[in-house]
């Protein structure tokens, strides 16, 4: 089955793809494919990205790349980094809005995506001290 790809670009040396990692993103997964003899495939599903981070170093800004950093309640992958990819600041808006799309399409809550990796975090605290329910004798 064939897939379509909203967007594709590779890591950039000195500003020119000439690597064997390979990025692509369709309508509802971001894709990583890194090697050429050994081919090593990930994906992060879109509805389960949490945080997305631009990064542009000097030499970047020079050559016109960035890297986008994805983080995820993926199992297998929660942090995906786009290295060196033309354009970051477009493809972070990019992946944003599909993010929000794939959500809304999956009816996909906050507390749905939130994992026990923060244990403080008081979102997905599922307390009842503040609640007034009647006794229940």
């Amino acid at each position: 089955m064939a897939v379509n790809y909203i967007w594709k670009d590779r890591k950039r040396y000195l500003g020119m793809p000439l690597s064997f990692t390979r990025y692509r993103m369709s309508e509802d997964r971001l894709f990583l494919s890194v090697g050429f003899f050994r081919i090593r495939d990930e994906e992060v599903l879109l509805y389960r990205v949490r945080d997305i981070t631009t990064t542009r170093t000097l030499w970047q800004r020079i050559f016109g790349v960035g890297t986008v950093t994805v983080v995820s309640s993926d199992k297998s992958t929660p942090t995906l980094a786009l290295k060196n990819i033309q354009d970051p600041l477009r493809v972070k808006e990019l992946l944003h809005k599909q993010v929000e799309v794939m959500k809304l399409r999956r009816r996909v809550r906050i507390g749905e995506v939130m994992s026990n990796d923060f244990p403080n975090d008081d979102d997905d605290d599922n307390s009842d001290d503040d609640l007034d329910l009647p006794d229940e004798d």
